[in-house]
């Protein structure tokens, strides 16, 4: 009882430490006019319709990320508790994004750039909490003891995220060549797919014969975002205007794939391991 109850203040307190520092969070200055309607004057002239939309997903993008790390830490206590940690870590990559976003929708409206270092910024810590989503919801039992170059499952995970995203900003900053930052990039997105496994297979270090039948639907699903939700990022890669990796260049369409891919990934990946863990607390709850 007083786990409980000291489980639900420390949501409480999270979600208002949360709330007050986007409140205290202003921007510090506005380089850009700003029309009678409130919105920078670069976003509503005539045929500025890619800055309107660019404008409007980063602003979306810090709102829906703060619903959802209210909504996640809301819900933590309707799980076992077993699948808290999953709870929290989904709160706390959403949670994290939502700052970044509110920082780029900034820098966007008072300068009209799309700022690359607040993007890497927040990858940098979500994308390695993602990947820590599969220990937490399948549990300690499905992840195997194999290794690869002396690395079990979150070694894998994190040295993965670490040369996707360093090796990703590198190239879109012009470090390296452009191509050379999206090949080895994509090393790392491959080991952290060789780790978790795929929809159709266990992976390296989760073994599908030991994860719960009620959560094989969830598990399969955060592969899915791995797999395939993760491919717009690339793409988003290629219109990058530093990278020259394409002829194709838009900082705007590079800022509009890389926010749908944030908020689908971000909150999908959330929504489905909730879906989960609350389908393994039913039938914890149905075996008592």
């Amino acid at each position: 009882m007083k786990s409980e109850k000291f489980s639900k203040t420390t949501s409480l307190l999270l979600i208002a430490t949360f709330a007050l520092a986007m409140a205290g969070t202003v921007s510090a200055v506005d380089t850009k006019p700003i029309g009678a309607d409130g919105l920078p004057e670069f976003v509503t002239a005539e045929g500025a319709t890619l800055e309107l939309v660019t404008f409007f997903l980063f602003f979306v993008g810090y709102i829906s990320m703060g619903a959802a790390f209210v909504f996640f830490m809301a819900e933590r206590n309707s799980v076992a508790p077993q699948y808290r940690t999953t709870m929290t870590i989904s709160a706390l990559i959403v949670g994290i994004a939502a700052f970044h976003y509110y920082y780029m929708r900034g820098v966007y409206a008072d300068y009209g750039t799309v700022s690359i270092e607040y993007r890497y910024m927040d990858w940098i810590i979500t994308v390695p909490l993602m990947a820590l989503k599969f220990p937490s919801l399948v549990g300690k039992d499905a992840i195997t003891d194999d290794k690869f170059l002396g690395l079990g499952f979150t070694g894998i995970c994190f040295s993965g995220a670490l040369i996707m995203i360093g090796f990703g900003y590198l190239g879109e900053s012009g470090a390296i060549p452009g191509m050379a930052g999206l090949v080895l990039g994509g090393v790392g997105w491959a080991m952290i797919i060789v780790a978790t496994g795929t929809p159709w297979s266990s992976g390296k270090g989760v073994d599908n014969s030991k994860i719960a039948p009620e959560l094989m639907w969830s598990t399969n699903a955060l592969r899915w975002f791995i797999c395939v939700g993760w491919v717009i990022y690339p793409i988003g890669y290629l219109f990058n205007p530093t990278a020259g990796v394409s002829d194709a260049v838009s900082a705007e369409i590079m800022a509009v794939l890389y926010n749908i891919a944030d908020m689908v990934n971000k909150i999908g990946f959330g929504v489905v391991a909730w879906m989960g863990a609350k389908k393994a607390t039913e039938a914890i709850a149905a075996a008592e």
